[in-house]
């Protein structure tokens, strides 16, 4: 039987709670994530500023696959929170139908603004990992250094600037152990400044408020150092 992809659009759909566990086994970190009892919440909370989506990928009924993700308005774009393909179905094109599953939702979600302009997503550095972090992540299944070559193929691109996730509260600490990679809609060599602060800006709000997301947005803005920032190799 093939792979079905579909969108999660019911709060209550039995498929978001099995995701829920597909994250906590596949990623050597679940704590950093969002925890998949919010997941209910987000897919009841949208607003014309931000919609939550998120695909899940079925074998016989079961969950092997799927990814959580956000429509930002604003500079019309995408970022993702999390993608999984289940150790048993990798190799098979899953995270590719995953993907362009995604582009295809986050288009419909843009509506005439359609089509985006890309995806976001921050991801682990494997050369800033410590040797503890890269067996916990091997603990589960995963390799970083896989995980980038995956993301490469397809069509992400890391935008070359320092970036670390702000700290959650006054006393929290700065991770600064991730990459921000950007898939453009239509391949590109940069990617507009303002449209990775602008993205950032928006998708920090929420967890961060207002005033200290438009803080880091601008902190990041300086780093960018320009109006373009070149796109690296993923890998």
């Amino acid at each position: 039987m093939a792979i079905q992809i579909r969108a999660v659009t019911d709060p209550h759909d039995p498929a978001i709670a099995a995701f829920g566990e597909l994250q906590d086994r596949t990623f050597p970190e679940p704590d950093m994530l969002i925890p998949p009892a919010y997941f209910p919440r987000m897919l009841a909370t949208q607003t014309p500023e931000r919609r939550n989506l998120m695909l899940v990928a079925t074998l016989c009924g079961t969950v092997v696959g799927g990814a959580l993700f956000h429509y930002l308005a604003e500079p019309n774009t995408g970022f993702s929170s999390f993608m999984a393909v289940a150790p048993e179905v990798r190799g098979q094109g899953v995270a590719r139908a995953i993907h362009a599953a995604r582009f295809a939702l986050l288009d419909e979600a843009a509506g005439e603004a359609a089509p985006v302009a890309g995806i976001f997503i921050d991801v682990v550095a494997p050369e800033r990992l410590t040797p503890r972090e890269v067996a916990r992540e091997r603990s589960v299944g995963a390799d970083p250094w896989a995980r980038r070559r995956i993301f490469q193929r397809l069509g992400f691109r890391r935008v070359d600037v320092a970036y670390y996730q702000p700290p959650e509260g006054s006393g929290g600490e700065a991770i600064t152990n991730m990459d921000l990679l950007y898939a453009p809609h239509t391949p590109a060599e940069t990617v507009p400044a303002e449209l990775v602060v602008g993205t950032m800006r928006v998708y920090w709000t929420p967890w961060l408020g207002r005033a200290t997301a438009e803080r880091h947005a601008e902190e990041l803005r300086r780093r960018c150092g320009g109006e373009f920032v070149a796109l690296k190799p993923a890998e």
